[in-house]
């Protein structure tokens, strides 16, 4: 494993080398473990190998160590998309400065197993139709879901996925990552072949193929009889956007041939 930097983690690496500490307890795995690092006057050790302190260190960024240095866990290739650190723990992520998962009031990865309970993954084979970084994924496979079938368009967030250690493995029997665009992939999956899904799509704004009838329709079609759907909607201020999209994506759902009800930042469905 590769030490992953906060600016948290760099301030307690810098009190204790100020404090003539030689060594210190923290994190470099995003508050998934803590060890035990050695602290030098130029450099800090750990796992036997030495680390610089960093020139500068800003708060909502996260840096990995590459080829001898730390690099920004950010890429820009068509939009800058960059890991960020949150107070819980488990990082969000950012595509041109928007945040794509809820950590205001709570723990993206608690927010996911909220959602992923509403589904009742036990046994179940989902379709996880955004997976960005597998927060849901990993919440179905410790529910004890039977297979989680999970894609992602964009190739950024799977490299981001790999320097998240909160981010499920992907060489797992009961996990399939696919690198794909879910609204063409649906079309290959077969008639009933899921028995529930979870659909965290970016904002409508961003993505609105992904709020069509058409896709939709194709939800239906791939789930089993009475099966279980949850879609995240956010909460968009109706007098700002001037769209009311909980509603809007729930009247689709029905026409589609789901029962509806809204539920937190989202909607639940059951498939008739």
């Amino acid at each position: 494993m590769r030490p992953l930097l906060t600016l948290k983690v760099h301030e307690t690496l810098r009190a204790a080398l100020r404090a003539g500490a030689s060594t210190v307890e923290c994190s470099l795995d995003l508050d998934r473990s803590m060890t035990q690092v050695e602290v030098g006057e130029t450099a800090w050790t750990w796992q036997g190998q030495h680390f610089p302190f960093l020139k500068t260190c800003k708060e909502r960024t996260i840096y990995y160590w590459e080829n001898d240095s730390f690099q920004p866990a950010a890429r820009f290739t068509t939009g800058l998309i960059k890991l960020v650190p949150t107070e819980w723990g488990p990082p969000t992520f950012e595509i041109d400065g928007i945040k794509m998962l809820p950590t205001a009031q709570v723990s993206p990865y608690a927010d996911a197993q909220r959602k992923v309970d509403l589904i009742q993954p036990r046994g179940k084979i989902i379709l996880d139709t955004c997976g960005g970084l597998g927060y849901f994924a990993a919440c179905c496979l410790q529910g004890q879901a039977k297979q989680v079938l999970s894609y992602e368009k964009n190739p950024d967030v799977m490299w981001l996925r790999g320097l998240n250690p909160w981010s499920p493995k992907t060489n797992q029997a009961d996990l399939s990552l696919s690198l794909g665009d879910i609204t063409e992939q649906i079309t290959l999956l077969p008639d009933a072949s899921v028995d529930a899904i979870l659909h965290d799509p970016p904002r409508f704004g961003i993505a609105g193929e992904l709020y069509s009838q058409v896709f939709y329709n194709h939800l239906a079609r791939v789930l089993k009889h009475h099966g279980k759907l949850f879609h995240y909607t956010g909460t968009p201020n109706k007098l700002t956007s001037g769209r009311d999209v909980p509603n809007e994506v729930s009247q689709r759902l029905r026409n589609a041939g789901f029962n509806t009800e809204l539920n937190g930042d989202g909607v639940l469905a059951v498939k008739n």
